[in-house]
């Protein structure tokens, strides 16, 4: 048995390397087949001693089950955003900023800062930089305990991220145990030999997609007919808020690393040094970072960036600029949410003109009427664009876009073409001004706006949302049909099936069993699974409906408050907002979702389908008046079933703490 020990801590550290060398490096030793070699070899081993498998194990990255909702990390050191640039006038004001703020504050002991900073007289004359490359990707938090990956989270708010731990080890440039790298003279811990990670250390990066792995996802996606990612920053985002970590796992992210947080342990000087640590501890840095003596260095670098830009393998939105000397960071400090000591330097988006021919509207699959340009043809940054978002109705005034406006197109984050301005001096007096329509194009139903967005009413029949509507109405918290997955309801919407909610009822077994995949058994499931949704309580029946502004604790409220749909369905706006935790918006939102005549029908279908509409009494049970909020796994029943005990004795739930 201790040899067995010993031969899997080294198959772990072979591995581990090796990784290093393909993911980080990309610099290969060994051949694809002697590496399937060595992770068989484990694989194999743990399966007969999994008493010796560990949470760092290589072979752990992908396993975990599926998460019901994210938790959340809250951050050691906040993680700050960033002040931007967009011209070199105001790169230079910010280096004289910097050398003003040094001037007024000078150290107690300048030891140890000659490296990054150059004095004529009592003056600043340079300051050292390192500019880095400005991924456009999901800032994200590393925490690695005694060298153990022990927690992941993104940035949040900047104070409180969500913890997506799972899917960061599928990541395969994102060590689950960091290296022990040779000795380096700054960070010397007792002999030649080497040193050892830092007990703790938290490693901030970018996740992001390459473009090619962009390219292909998105021809899959648009081959089985899903929504078609706007950007790599939006694939890369929506990738990693996977609950479920194989589809994380199936999407090749990517990571570099730019700066640490808390540090145990160890103490660095220069950022530069940081990285170079960072990196010798197993950790992907960007290769092209460099260091910068003043702002003119640091300008060159920015033209070199900008102009190289379409031969990066990833989308690269400007550079980012910061003080070297981590002494002078510490004076500098902050202001609010960003730090003095760094600047986001963006480039010029692409850009090009050309004429609006036609303003349409298109409707997503939340509702979200989104005015879209019908242009000319015309060339951006090699694509030819011919639409381009206006994004809302505010958007269109403040920029006073008409149709037959001459106007500056730019695909924005070098993806979405979007209508940066008009050019008003080419106005011929003809163009004629736009207004969202207060009906669907697509359903006709009336179109209300909340804040600066339209939105469809038709919720439970608009063709546009018709999908989502019928997946939520579905889901487990609302009416609970088992079996009935994302993919049959594609399939049933797309072959006529069903255009609403209420079908679902009608559904007949012949029908199911003329579809492709779909056997007796399967249909049968389904047929009484859908039987035995027919007796939902109100809250979830409420909740199902998908009214705009309502969740699982408004449908609560409105269970408790009213007693029935039919009650909610004959409540004004008045009525609606003297119930505590209804605002304006809320309150319109249900106001209109009851008004609606397609709406109505559906509900009228749901009702002659033997679908049951309860009536709910005032709760008095042993929880009543408390709340409860369930967090992590239970031995005895999901956090669902837990909900639903307290809220069958009279208590509430909620899913954070105010």
């Amino acid at each position: 048995m201790p040899d067995i020990k010993k031969e899997v801590e080294k198959l772990r550290q072979d591995i581990n390397f090796h990784n290093y060398r393909y993911y980080v490096l990309d610099s290969p030793v060994i051949s694809d087949a002697e590496y399937d070699k060595l992770m068989r070899r484990l694989e194999e081993l743990e399966a007969k001693h999994p008493e010796l498998i560990t949470l760092d194990s290589p072979t752990q990255r992908v396993g975990a089950k599926p998460l019901e909702a994210f938790g959340t990390i809250t951050h050691t050191i906040p993680m700050l955003s960033l002040n931007n640039a967009f011209s070199a006038e105001e790169a230079k004001e910010f280096d004289e900023r910097v050398k003003k703020l040094l001037s007024l504050h000078p150290p107690i002991n300048t030891s140890g800062a000659g490296s990054a900073l150059s004095r004529k007289g009592r003056g600043i004359e340079e300051i050292e930089y390192v500019a880095e490359p400005k991924i456009d990707g999901l800032a994200i938090e590393l925490v690695y305990e005694d060298g153990r990956f022990t927690a992941g989270s993104t940035r949040g708010d900047g104070y409180t991220g969500e913890d997506v731990t799972q899917n960061l080890k599928t990541i395969k440039s994102i060590p689950m145990r960091l290296l022990n790298p040779p000795f380096v003279p700054p960070l010397k811990k007792g002999g030649m030999g080497g040193f050892s990670p830092p007990s703790r250390l938290e490693v901030r990066g970018e996740v992001f997609l390459p473009l090619k792995a962009f390219e292909k996802i998105n021809k899959q996606r648009e081959k089985t007919g899903e929504p078609l990612f706007a950007n790599p920053r939006n694939a890369a985002a929506g990738s990693l808020r996977q609950l479920d970590p194989k589809i994380t796992a199936s999407r090749p992210l990517d990571i570099f690393c730019y700066g640490t947080g808390v540090i145990e342990g160890v103490k660095f000087k220069t950022h530069w040094e940081t990285l170079e640590t960072l990196k010798l501890f197993g950790l992907k840095t960007n290769p092209l970072i460099k260091k910068c003596n003043g702002i003119e260095s640091v300008l060159n670098y920015h033209k070199e960036m900008e102009k190289n830009r379409d031969n990066l393998p990833y989308e690269v939105d400007g550079i980012v600029i910061k003080v070297n000397d981590l002494e002078l960071q510490g004076r500098l400090g902050v202001i609010t949410r960003s730090p003095r000591w760094a600047l986001a330097y963006k480039f010029k988006p692409r850009e090009a003109a050309t004429k609006i021919r036609g303003i349409e509207i298109g409707v997503g699959r939340t509702g979200a009427l989104t005015p879209v340009a019908v242009m000319e043809p015309v060339e951006v940054g090699g694509v030819t664009i011919e639409r381009a978002t206006l994004h809302n109705q505010d958007e269109i005034d403040r920029k006073d876009v008409r149709v037959g406006d001459t106007v500056v197109v730019a695909r924005a984050g070098d993806v979405i073409p979007e209508v940066v301005m008009v050019i008003k001096e080419k106005r011929a007096g003809n163009e004629k001004p736009f207004k969202i329509p207060d009906k669907c194009p697509l359903c006709n139903s009336k179109v209300e706006r909340i804040g600066a967005i339209h939105y469809c009413t038709g919720g439970l029949s608009c063709p546009a949302q018709v999908k989502e509507t019928i997946k939520h109405f579905v889901s487990k918290r609302a009416m609970d049909i088992e079996g009935l997955g994302d993919k049959h309801i594609e399939q049933f919407v797309d072959d006529g099936l069903i255009k609403d909610v209420a079908d679902l009822y009608y559904l007949k077994r012949d029908e199911l069993l003329k579809l492709e995949r779909w056997a007796e058994k399967s249909a049968d499931n389904l047929i009484d699974a859908i039987k035995k949704s027919k007796t939902p309580t109100l809250p979830r029946l409420i909740y199902g409906m998908g009214i705009r502004q309502v969740g699982e604790h408004m449908a609560h409220v409105l269970a408790e408050e009213f007693g029935s749909i039919e009650a909610i369905m004959q409540a004004d706006k008045e009525r609606l907002l003297s119930v505590h935790d209804i605002g304006p918006e809320t309150a319109e939102g249900i106001y209109d979702f009851f008004q609606e005549p397609h709406n109505l029908k559906v509900i009228e279908k749901l009702k002659k389908a033997d679908v049951l509409f309860p009536e709910m009494k005032k709760v008095s049970g042993k929880l009543a008046g408390k709340i409860f909020l369930f967090t992590g796994a239970m031995s005895s029943f999901s956090r669902d079933e837990a909900k639903d005990l307290v809220e069958k004795h009279g208590g509430k739930t909620t899913s954070s703490i105010s």
